[in-house]
C-alpha cells in the first residue's frame, strides 16, 4: 500500500498563542525569548521577521533590528495547555501520531480514502478545527514520505497547504536550496557550493561517484536519496524511553579529576538536551565509571525529590557522586544516565522554573539548529580527548 504522510505545524507557535491572549500583541512584532544577559530569541511573530528576526539570534541583535518590538519571556506551561488541545485534534484524524515538537506532528494518512476523501478536503478539515478549537493557525503538508511532508508545509507559511504527488516531486524540488534538505547545514552547504552545487536539482543531477569522494559514501547517498525524494522511514509513535544517557569512551584514559568533570559537564549538557527534546524529566540521575584496569565499572545514582530536564541539576548530582567514588585516574569511560521519568511531564508553574524552561527552549532552538555542539559551556571550549 503506497504511502501517505501528512506534517502538520502550528505557525511561530509561541507568538500566536501570546497573541491570541494579548489582544495588545496583536499585529505587532513581537519577541520571545532570554531578556537577561546573553539571552537568545525562542521565537518570534511574522510582524518581528520582516524585520530580520528569527530564532536562535541573540536578543541584543533582535534589539537593534527591531527597536520597537515587544520582548518578553514566555508563557510555557500556556504553551503546553494549548500544545495538548492541538494533539488531541490530531488523535481524531490519525490512528498513527509521530510527534516532533510541542507544535508539529506527522499523521499518517496511509490506507485512510475512504475516510478522509480526499487529502486536500481533509487537510483544510483539520487546519480549521485547529483554528476554531485553539485560535492557532496550521500549516499542513502532504507528500508520499516524510521527507516531502515536512517540506510541504514549510512551503507557503503562514497558513500554508501543500501537496506533493508523485508527479511534482522534480517540480517542487529542483529550484529549491540544496540547504533545505535535512543534514545539510552551514558547512555542508558550503561543501556543496563549492562543488558548484546549489540547489536540490544541482544534487539529483550530481555525479554519485564525485559526490562519494568529497562528502563520504554514506552522506553522499543520504543526500542523494532525499534530493530524489526518496525516505523509507515510516511514520512511527515514539515509545515513551525508559532512559536517557550518554558516555563517553577515551582513546587516552583521564589521569585527573579536572579533566573527568569537564567531560561529566559536556554530558549533562547533552542529556539535559535529550530529556527535553523527549519532553521528559527525570527523578534517578546515574553515573557510569570504567577504569582501563581490568576494565572494572561502577555504577552510582541519586534520586532526586523533584524530576529534572536542567544540565546544571544532572551535573551537579553526578558530579557529587563522581567525587564520592574517589578514583580519578585511570578513567576508561564515563557516562550519565537518567530515568525514574516523572509522569506529569507538565511544565512548572513557579516563576523560576517557567524561566529556566525559557532558557532552556531558547538554547534548544540553537542545538536543533546546529547539532549537540551548536551551543556549549565555556569550560568545554578545549581539546576534547574523547572517541
Amino acid at each position: 500500500m503506497k504511502q501517505l504522510v501528512m506534517h502538520v505545524d502550528m505557525d511561530s507557535f509561541f507568538a500566536s498563542v501570546e497573541q491570541l491572549d494579548h489582544e495588545e500583541y496583536r499585529g505587532k512584532p513581537l519577541i520571545i525569548g532570554g531578556l537577561a544577559g546573553r539571552g537568545v530569541v525562542s521565537t518570534c511573530s511574522y510582524e518581528a521577521r520582516k524585520f530580520g528576526v528569527h530564532s536562535a539570534m541573540p536578543m541584543g541583535r533582535a534589539q537593534q533590528l527591531c527597536p520597537q518590538g515587544i520582548f518578553i519571556e514566555g508563557n510555557y506551561p500556556r504553551y503546553a495547555e494549548v500544545s495538548k488541545q492541538i494533539f488531541a485534534i490530531f488523535d481524531r484524524y490519525s490512528p498513527v501520531i509521530e510527534p516532533l515538537s510541542i507544535d508539529e506532528a506527522f499523521l499518517d494518512l496511509t490506507g485512510m480514502g475512504k475516510i478522509m476523501g480526499t487529502p486536500l478536503h481533509y487537510a483544510k478539515k483539520l487546519k480549521a478545527e485547529i483554528r476554531e478549537k485553539t485560535g492557532i493557525v496550521a500549516s499542513v503538508g502532504i507528500a508520499p514520505n516524510k521527507f516531502l511532508a515536512k517540506l510541504a508545509s514549510d512551503l507557503e507559511k503562514p497558513d500554508g497547504l501543500v501537496i506533493i504527488t508523485d508527479d511534482k516531486i522534480r517540480q517542487v524540488l529542483d529550484p529549491l536550496p540544496v540547504g533545505r534538505i535535512w543534514g545539510v547545514g552551514r558547512r555542508m552547504n558550503e561543501q556543496l557550493a563549492n562543488l558548484g552545487i546549489r540547489t536540490i536539482g544541482d544534487l539529483y543531477r550530481a555525479d554519485p561517484h564525485h559526490l562519494c569522494q568529497q562528502v563520504g559514501e554514506n552522506m553522499a547517498r543520504h543526500l542523494h536519496q532525499l534530493a530524489a525524494g526518496i525516505d523509507h522511514r515510516v511514520v512511527a509513535p515514539r515509545e515513551r524511553a525508559k532512559s536517557i544517557g550518554k558516555e563517553m569512551t577515551f582513546t587516552e584514559d583521564l589521569q585527573c579529576s579536572e579533566d573527568a568533570e569537564r567531560v561529566l559537564l559536556d554530558l549533562s549538557c547533552k542529556v539535559g538536551w535529550r530529556l527535553r527534546k523527549a519532553g521528559e524529566k527525570a527523578r534517578t540521575i546515574q553515573l557510569k565509571l570504567r577504569l582501563s584496569s581490568g576494565f572494572k565499572t561502577f555504577t552510582r545514582s541519586r534520586t532526586l525529590p523533584e524530576a529534572t530536564c536542567y544540565d546544571e541539576q544532572i551535573y551537579h548530582t553526578v558530579l557529587d557522586l563522581f567525587h564520592e567514588l574517589q578514583l580519578f585516574r585511570g578513567i576508561r569511560l564515563l557516562g550519565v544516565s537518567t530515568a525514574g521519568f516523572d509522569d506529569g511531564r507538565e511544565l512548572s508553574l513557579f516563576q523560576d522554573e517557567a524561566k529556566k524552561d525559557n532558557l532552556y527552549a531558547a538554547i534548544d532552538k540553537i542545538r536543533a539548529k546546529f547539532g549537540e555542539g551548536g551551543i556549549t559551556k565555556a569550560q568545554l571550549l578545549c581539546k576534547d580527548k574523547q572517541k
